[in-house]
């Protein structure tokens, strides 16, 4: 199955998503790496995560008198997150990109909270980028511009597989 998702995610859309299916997102998708996910569990988010899609990415933004651009933003290793996303999924997440797979922690989180791992392929940030219509905010770039959580307007972002469904379902298995 295809399916195109508006974030922030209602319940219901994923319901009939199971593992092996296609998305694409449209809305505004939120980037966090590992220091990212540490400091939203010490400190809360400082956007609404209720309903989001965070993306395991470190995007490469220019900057110009204060405008930002985003050059690539691919996906990375998702395991890092693995001490960290239980809980963050527990605070309304409903959709984590990234790429290679998550623990069983984070599986059964994801049952608990109708929610659902996707994969973004690697090497193809370019194509992801042009999927970004807008920065809207960045938060905490005084962990570095990789680690900052990065708020993207996008439009028909993807495509990404459904890696991880909400029954427990996992294409790593």
């Amino acid at each position: 199955m295809e399916k195109k998702l508006k974030v922030p995610i209602k319940d219901e859309s994923l319901n009939d998503l199971k593992a092996g299916d296609v998305i694409y997102l449209t809305g505004n998708i939120i980037t966090a790496r590992d220091q990212a996910h540490k400091r939203i569990l010490e400190q809360g988010s400082p956007l609404d995560i209720d309903g989001a899609a965070i993306f395991h990415a470190g995007p490469i933004i220019s900057e110009d008198n204060g405008d930002y651009n985003m050059v690539a933003v691919g996906p990375t290793t998702s395991m890092r997150m693995n001490p960290y996303q239980s809980e963050v999924l527990d605070m309304g997440v409903k959709i984590v990109i990234g790429k290679g797979g998550m623990d069983d922690n984070v599986r059964e989180a994801l049952i608990r909270n109708n929610a659902l791992y996707v994969v973004a392929t690697g090497g193809c940030a370019a194509l992801y980028v042009d999927a970004v219509e807008n920065i809207d905010s960045v938060d905490w770039l005084d962990l570095g511009m990789p680690e900052a959580m990065w708020n993207l307007k996008v439009k028909d972002f993807g495509p990404l597989i459904v890696a991880m469904d909400s029954e427990g379902n996992s294409l790593y298995d």
